[in-house]
């Protein structure tokens, strides 16, 4: 076996930095806070811009001043939400409408344009499509407006020339000199806005993988997400997933540096260097805190017996239904254990609602709960005409009834159990069995083992 070169080790580095920042940033410009790296986009444009369309069927736009990584969507409930830097409060539907609008106006606005003349383009472009918005006038609103415009800063859609955007927060509402790319304006959105028919419409169309088919939505989900359970998946997804992990996982190795970890119930990537994430658990402050021992709790109350995959006569228990009382009781604990002691937030103390609300939204995202409902496996969220056949003769893994069914409520899902306090070891003579294992399984040999 020849060892690759210094140089053949060195130009896989440099491509492997530069394909990591564009899917954790996938807009980088020259003079934003990644302009380190951009020379690195820069060089090996042409390199990424096909591995990024082979691989993951996303778009690599590359000019002068900026890159921009046009992704897909994931369907319902899997988007990026934005924050605000300040609170990390989510943007409400009415920040998302300000921002919309305001793109609407900068990619024909003028190089330059004062603060006062954006808002008053904003509004009638607001008139001219038929949205309502509140008086600008009022405090709360005047944030939201400046919460919009300061994201458009941070994408170096307006650079700050004089004054700052959020001077439109003030009382007596100040003024501040705008200059405007026009070119990063037009390349923000991705979205194949003109044939949706609304917004749940725009969702599945974002979604749909094209004449990638299934190689392409699955490797989405894979680096797009925290985990993938097998649920998460159609039967052609899951077919084509079962034949190729082993290849996957050493793709995703060399292009990205992930890890892939197989499990029974479905495959997560890690990131040795915990960076290509934008959640974290463990992580700070009074939520992430919360939410790591309640997961913590209800894996060591709720772990199911005898999980396994069914290839080797397992059972697959993808999620456990969490009754209703229980959420409640176990925060009530940690917070009568912890919250008083550990400087938890006030506020949240005071509001138990409000707390588990937040904690359950933070568990979600980290696709370690979700709410009881119909799910991909089921037919949920596929775009219309979308053919979910799977090659005749083909096995693939049956997960009916592998999460918990009900008309509402929550499920406990298969990858919490890696936050569990104890760690259950298999006997070894159950361990030999993945030795003896069907070949028909071969490139998923790992996968007897649960989470």
């Amino acid at each position: 076996m020849t060892l690759p070169s210094a140089h053949d080790v060195a130009l896989a580095a440099e491509r492997r930095t530069a394909a990591r920042l564009l899917l954790s940033h996938p807009l980088v410009t020259s003079d934003g806070p990644y302009s380190d790296s951009f020379p690195l986009v820069r060089r090996h444009a042409d390199w990424l811009a096909q591995r990024f369309q082979q691989v993951f069927g996303y778009r690599l736009l590359v000019e002068a001043s900026y890159a921009r990584l046009f992704k897909a969507g994931l369907g319902p409930g899997s988007g990026h939400r934005l924050q605000r830097p300040s609170t990390g409060t989510p943007f409400t539907p009415r920040t998302y409408a300000y921002l919309a609008l305001a793109l609407s106006v900068l990619v024909t606005a003028p190089e330059q344009l004062l603060l006062s003349q954006l808002v008053a383009d904003l509004r009638a472009a607001a008139v001219d499509a038929g949205i309502e918005i509140d008086d600008t006038g009022r405090q709360a609103e005047r944030r939201t407006l400046a919460a919009a415009l300061r994201q458009l800063v941070d994408w170096g859609v307006l650079t700050e020339t004089e004054g700052h955007v959020s001077s439109v927060a003030e009382e007596r509402g100040g003024e501040a000199l705008l200059t405007v790319d026009r070119e990063i304006a037009r390349a923000v959105v991705a979205g194949p806005l003109g044939p949706s028919r609304d917004g749940a419409d725009l969702v599945r169309r974002a979604a749909d993988p094209g004449f990638g088919g299934p190689r392409t939505y699955v490797r989405r989900r894979l680096v797009e997400t925290p985990v993938v359970h097998l649920d998460d998946l159609t039967g052609a997804e899951r077919e084509w997933l079962r034949t190729r992990q082993r290849r996957e996982s050493q793709a995703f190795s060399e292009l990205l540096g992930l890890e892939a970890e197989i499990r029974a119930e479905g495959i997560a990537l890690v990131d040795p260097d915990d960076e290509l994430t934008d959640l974290n658990l463990p992580g700070t402050g009074t939520v992430a805190q919360a939410a790591l021992l309640l997961v913590e709790r209800l894996v060591d109350r709720l772990r199911p017996t005898d999980p396994g995959h069914p290839a080797v006569g397992g059972r697959l228990v993808i999620g456990v239904p969490v009754p209703d009382e229980l959420l409640s009781e176990l925060l009530d604990e940690l917070v009568e254990e912890y919250g008083r002691r550990g400087n938890w937030q006030r506020g949240l103390l005071d509001d138990r609602d409000a707390l588990l609300a937040a904690v359950l939204d933070l568990l979600v995202r980290m696709r370690l709960m979700a709410p009881v409902g119909p799910v991909r496996a089921d037919g949920h969220g596929l775009p219309e005409g979308y053919e979910d056949t799977v090659p005749d003769g083909r096995p693939v893994t049956d997960v009916s009834g592998a999460r918990a069914a009900g008309s509402g409520g929550w499920v406990l899902l298969a990858a919490a159990a890696r936050f569990a306090t104890t760690v259950a070891v298999k006997p070894r003579t159950q361990q030999h069995g993945a030795d003896s294992a069907d070949p028909a399984t071969a490139d998923s040999v790992t996968q007897e083992q649960p989470w």
